[in-house]
């Protein structure tokens, strides 16, 4: 269970901290307890299915946090139920559903049954197109909101909705309470696929809700809940700032907030960001009720409630709650939930066992922080190989073609059964899937010597900076995503971990630099060198990490298919793949200085022969509260 606590919203100068005005009661007062509850980044987690390796998992799903939201409506009488965005897109089951025209999203016949009564669109909605996105809207029974979104020509989705709901006060007589709910999305979600940049715009969170929100209040609303798609940042909220649901909090008028987009859980017990206004124990943002109920089903957001009415002043809040509650593995699935989204369930088993090729060895990224990754190795010599063919009778012809991924399953948050681990023989669609998780497009990058150095650089940011000599130090940034870890092929490296990052996570440079030793066919890289980098249409988004070396870039192409149907060719070309075990990079050695990392247990048996086979000393030194791994290198 995560952490819950109660929040009293009186104060002195007679107004709420959530928004709500408390005034001096006149005649007859009565109360009402309304319960919120909410879910968020889904990512068509509707079963508990691993469709990657095809068995039941317990982490949580939507029909499981069905049976739970059942529960909760049969203790409290007056309840909302909001989704926060980002669940039409995050397995092969949600893959089938974009392509299958006519059919009422298996997502969406989900949440109709289950009575949500809205949701926030997400940056991950909009995966597979504008008209997907388009038709789900069509097809939900609640609305679909997104505020600071503008769409050209087709028309926008609405920015918030009011609710006028009948509520049961606790002498039981009933009551109308009209509930504002307002939707947000990141600013970045255009600049994250260019294709989207044509017929979409997304303005600033923060500018939008101070327009927007009086504009609810103007229209009656008692009550203003913002579906914030936007994570709880430390960080200054400057324009188009990507996670600001803690200053969001702060613009008057807003009562609660159900943030998400990040993946974390709040309030809970892992630490939160440090900064004014945030109460990870007590479940606040700038002192109003708000959760952050995980990712894929693993949490249900709860907030309640206690509202208070009477005829001389209307509604105050005097009191509120926020927990997330976890999804216990052994809920049952809610049998309506597992009626309507079994035909696509099942449909989409078959097709991930179509057969595709096979890999003489094992294919695994539990060990992709520290350089040997299969995974990774087989997506670059993919890509190398298309982007090579492409290029035959263009300008491009004739120069060298890298290649650069990054691990999308490698823990983090996803957790320690988060890694790709496909075993050696025949290769499926459901293991393509687990090497490569997103429906990214690939493209072509010219790029110089120096340009590959600062790509380089902004990868090896996900590392600390190590002191010499000392032992057990951490390896890796906790708040540096593995999907911003990119591995080049056809070039060496090595990373100085004594050396300070030349970079931040967001792309703010530093002044440090630990990238040394950079070839090409054992050749020094020159500042001036001329290379094509194949990688994908994440990258060239032109903001974050690496939009300092993409933006402006029009000489970038486009090669339009996407990368798992890239992958999925080279391995049908070469029915039998053998994967390159030498590793790119190493780290610079650092006489008596060892490092700690994570990795999931499955990687376990394979500890000693990866460190024997790469001259790597390695050691499983314990285990996380969180289920981990942890290994020892000697650097």
């Amino acid at each position: 269970m995560g952490c819950a606590a109660v929040l009293e919203l009186r104060m002195s100068n007679g107004t709420s901290e959530a928004g709500l005005s408390v005034l001096p009661s006149a005649g007859s007062c009565e109360t009402v307890h309304l319960r919120v509850l909410a879910t968020t980044d889904m990512h068509m987690k509707l079963l508990p299915h691993d469709y990657l390796a095809d068995r039941p998992c317990g982490q949580g799903s939507l029909g499981q946090v069905a049976s739970l939201v059942e529960r909760h409506r049969s203790k409290a009488p007056n309840t909302l139920l909001l989704d926060n965005g980002d669940f039409l897109q995050g397995t092969p089951l949600g893959d089938r559903a974009a392509l299958s025209s006519g059919k009422v999203h298996p997502a969406i016949a989900a949440m109709n049954l289950m009575g949500y009564d809205a949701a926030a669109i997400g940056n991950h909605d909009f995966s597979f197109g504008l008209d997907v996105l388009q038709t789900a809207a069509r097809q939900a029974r609640f609305p679909l909101l997104a505020a600071n979104l503008r769409v050209k020509a087709r028309g926008d989705f609405p920015a918030y909705v009011i609710l006028q709901r009948q509520v049961v006060t606790e002498g039981g007589r009933p009551l109308t309470l009209r509930v504002g709910l307002v939707g947000f999305l990141p600013p970045q979600t255009t600049a994250w696929d260019s294709s989207l940049a044509g017929h979409m715009t997304c303005d600033d969170i923060l500018a939008t809700a101070r327009r927007v929100v009086p504009l609810i209040r103007a229209e009656g609303a008692d009550l203003v809940i913002a579906l914030a798609h936007s994570g709880i940042s430390p960080g200054p909220a400057l324009p188009g700032s990507e996670n600001v649901a803690a200053h969001l909090a702060a613009v008057d008028g807003i009562d609660a907030i159900v943030a998400g987009h990040t993946h974390e859980v709040f309030p809970g017990s892992a630490p939160s960001p440090s900064m004014e206004g945030v109460d990870a124990v007590g479940g606040t943002l700038c002192g109003k009720p708000a959760v952050m109920p995980g990712f894929g089903g693993s949490h249900l957001g709860v907030i309640d409630m206690r509202l208070h009415h009477d005829s001389a002043h209307g509604w105050r809040l005097s009191r509120a709650a926020s927990s997330c509650e976890a999804v216990d593995a052994r809920l049952p699935v809610a049998p309506a939930v597992l009626r309507a989204v079994g035909p696509s369930h099942r449909l989409t088993l078959s097709h991930l066992g179509t057969r595709i090729g096979a890999s003489t060895q094992r294919i695994s990224s539990y060990f992709a922080l520290i350089g040997i990754d299969p995974a990774v190795t087989l997506v670059n010599m993919a890509q190398r190989w298309f982007v090579r063919k492409s290029l035959q009778g263009t300008s491009l012809e004739g120069l060298p073609v890298l290649s650069a991924a990054a691990p999308f399953r490698a823990g983090g948050r996803g957790g320690p059964f988060h890694y790709t681990d496909v075993a050696a023989g025949r290769l499926r669609l459901g293991n393509l899937t687990d090497i490569y998780s997103f429906p990214n497009r690939i493209c072509a990058l010219p790029i110089t010597g120096a340009e590959l150095r600062g790509w380089l650089e902004r990868s090896a940011s996900l590392f600390n900076q190590i002191r010499p000599g000392e032992p057990g130090q951490p390896l890796t940034d906790p708040c540096f995503p593995a999907y911003q870890f990119d591995v080049v092929q056809n070039v060496r490296w090595r990373i100085d971990l004594s050396r300070p990052a030349a970079f931040r996570a967001d792309g703010t440079p530093t002044g440090g630099g630990r990238i040394r030793d950079l070839t090409w066919r054992g050749r020094a890289i020159g500042d001036k060198d001329r290379f094509v980098l194949a990688t994908n249409s994440y990258r060239l988004s032109g903001c974050g990490l690496f939009g300092g070396i993409v933006a402006g870039k029009a000489s970038a192409i486009a090669l339009g298919p996407q990368t798992r149907d890239v992958i999925r060719n080279y391995l049908r070309q070469r029915r039998r793949v053998s994967i390159d075990p030498v590793p790119a990079w190493h780290f610079a050695p650092l006489p008596g200085t060892s490092v700690v990392f994570e990795t999931g247990p499955g990687g376990l048996p394979l500890l000693a022969d990866v460190a024997a086979r790469h001259g790597r000393r390695m050691e499983h030194v314990g285990q996380t509260g969180t289920g981990f791994a942890l290994i020892r290198l000697y650097l």
